[in-house]
């Protein structure tokens, strides 16, 4: 039984002769701990895929199993609950709560949850985003580079079993866009998560363990990256 399969997934908009497929007919697997890059040109379908595989956008036709569990074929409550706790998501725009700080941002999910927050799993995950010292600083009294990592550790906070990155670099610098490829790899390292990561970036694709490249809604290249 493969992690986490895209079952002949599509994603259709309008109707008729303004029908348009974004996602067309795509059917994946994806082992455990695999860290797979997603790339194409804009428009493509890619972040459409990113988002129905992570339980965000509803599939027009196809499935999605994690551990052989059909996502879509669960209630709307346990679709929440599988969002909040199998998948972890980072977006471009950091998306934090201007009023919460540092600490409160990471761990609102676990809050929401209505769960108890595992302070040694915070405390590691402060450490390892270089974060000790900002635990109280607002999103606004941080750089672009700060504010991506508080995102990222909101998304580990959980413990998912899936994380998902779409375009997480795309409104840094270089060198602030490096750091956070390095963080996502580490933590798919520490933590053996599979991550995903939508960008169109060919240098950070190649750091990945696979790349799939989208073109018109379907798979154009699937190839595994060999590091002898």
């Amino acid at each position: 039984m493969h992690f986490l399969r895209a079952e002949n997934l599509s994603k259709v908009y309008g109707t008729g002769e303004s029908q348009v497929a974004a996602v067309n007919d795509v059917s994946l697997d994806f082992t455990q701990g695999e860290f797979t890059a997603i790339i194409g040109a804009s428009g493509s379908g890619k972040s459409t895929l990113l988002h129905m595989i992570g339980g965000v956008d509803v599939p027009t036709s196809g499935r999605v199993l994690l551990n052989g569990v059909d996502v879509y074929a669960q209630s709307r409550e346990k679709l929440a609950i599988f969002r909040r706790r199998q998948v972890g998501l980072i977006y471009q725009f950091h998306n934090l709560l201007p009023t919460l700080n540092v600490v409160e941002n990471i761990t609102l999910p676990v809050l929401l949850d209505k769960r108890k927050v595992n302070t040694d799993r915070l405390n590691t995950l402060l450490e390892m985003l270089g974060l000790e010292n900002r635990q109280n600083h607002l999103p606004n009294q941080l750089s672009g580079g700060q504010q991506q990592r508080v995102s990222i550790g909101r998304a580990l906070m959980n413990a998912p079993a899936v994380m998902l990155a779409d375009e997480p670099t795309g409104s840094l610098d270089s060198s602030n866009g490096q750091e956070i490829v390095r963080l996502l790899k580490e933590s798919n390292r520490v933590f053996g998560q599979t991550l995903l990561l939508v960008t169109h970036d060919e240098s950070i694709a190649l750091q990945a363990d696979r790349i799939i490249g989208i073109s018109d809604g379907r798979v154009a290249r699937d190839e595994r990256i060999s590091r002898t």
